[in-house]
C-alpha cells in the first residue's frame, strides 16, 4: 500500500483523525505523521493535489488541514480554492483549533474562512480598482508569520488586506 497523502511506499501507520467520527483514521507513512503535528516540509506535500480528491473522508480532512497550514505557498492556496468537501466533511476539517494572533480593527480574533467587512476604501495596487468601504470579503486566509495581513477575494481578485482595515462580520 502507498500513503494516501504523499504516495510513498514505506510502511504505513494507522493514524487517528481528530474532530470527526469516533475511530476515524487513515493509514499514513511516518513522514506524514510526523509533519502533521510538526514543521511541514512544503515539498513533501505536493501530493496533496491527488489526496484531496480521495474517496476517504479522513484523507480529505487531512489534506484540507495541511493545505491550510501551507497557505503561505501559492500552490497550496490554489489547491484550497479547488477543494470541494461535502458539508459534513467540511465541518470535520474545520473542527480543529488553530492558534492565531490575527485580530480585526476591534480586536476580535480572526480565523481562516471568516467573513470580514472593509471599514475604509482601499486602493488595490496593480489591479486598477478601489475596494470600497462596506465590501464583504468571504472566506479569508490568514498570512502565516504576519498577524497584520489577511488574504481574500474582492471583485474576483485575490488581495492582501491589513487587518486594521477590516471588522469581522
Amino acid at each position: 500500500m502507498t500513503c494516501p497523502l504523499c504516495s510513498s511506499d514505506i510502511p504505513l501507520h494507522d493514524t487517528q483523525v481528530a474532530g470527526g467520527p469516533f475511530g476515524a483514521s487513515a493509514a499514513l507513512c511516518e513522514t506524514c505523521v510526523m509533519q502533521l503535528t510538526g514543521e511541514p516540509d512544503p515539498n513533501h506535500w505536493r501530493g496533496l493535489a491527488g489526496a484531496m480528491w480521495s474517496e476517504e473522508p479522513a484523507v480529505q480532512v487531512l489534506a484540507a488541514r495541511m493545505l491550510l497550514r501551507l497557505s503561505e505557498h501559492d500552490w497550496a492556496r490554489d489547491l484550497t480554492e479547488q477543494l470541494y468537501l461535502d458539508d459534513e466533511t467540511r465541518t470535520w476539517a474545520d473542527n480543529v483549533a488553530y492558534v492565531t494572533n490575527h485580530r480585526d480593527s476591534n480586536g476580535v480574533p480572526l480565523a481562516v474562512g471568516d467573513t470580514v467587512i472593509l471599514i475604509k476604501d482601499l486602493p488595490v495596487k496593480g489591479a486598477g480598482f478601489t475596494a470600497k468601504r462596506g465590501t464583504s470579503v468571504r472566506g479569508i486566509s490568514l498570512m502565516v508569520g504576519n498577524d497584520a495581513h489577511i488574504e481574500g477575494r474582492v471583485h474576483g481578485q485575490r488581495i492582501v488586506i491589513l487587518t486594521e482595515f477590516v471588522k469581522k462580520k
